[in-house]
């Protein structure tokens, strides 16, 4: 099951710089603030900041679907000739994410939180 896009994350070159646009931009201190991540919460959404997101693959802002069994969707994403960029990985307190890349280049993420 798919709960939408809850998550927005940014590869930034400088995470300093990129945390001071953000903050002032949702006029919200973050929740995260560590040199691999910043983390905002606005409007019901979750912003983040990786620093090393350019390494990674990421080539602009990477949408993260919000799904309750990531790995059976990342098989059906590769079913339909996805490639994965980064396969399921835990970021923390059971959070998994991952994403892939389309056919015509478009980043998709996925995103699943541990159950309650």
């Amino acid at each position: 099951m798919t709960a939408g896009v809850q998550t927005i994350i940014y590869p930034v070159k400088d995470i300093a710089r990129a945390k001071a646009l953000f903050s002032a931009l949702l006029e919200v201190e973050p929740y995260a603030d560590e040199p691999y991540y910043v983390g905002f919460k606005a409007a019901g959404q979750d912003i983040g900041l990786d620093p090393s997101g350019h390494a990674k693959g990421m080539t602009g802002p990477v949408p993260y679907w919000h799904v309750s069994d990531i790995r059976g969707r990342l098989a059906a994403l590769v079913e339909t000739g996805a490639e994965v960029l980064q396969d399921a990985q835990d970021v923390g307190n059971g959070r998994l994410i991952a994403f892939v890349k389309d056919a015509d280049g478009n980043l998709v993420g996925l995103l699943q939180d541990p159950a309650a």
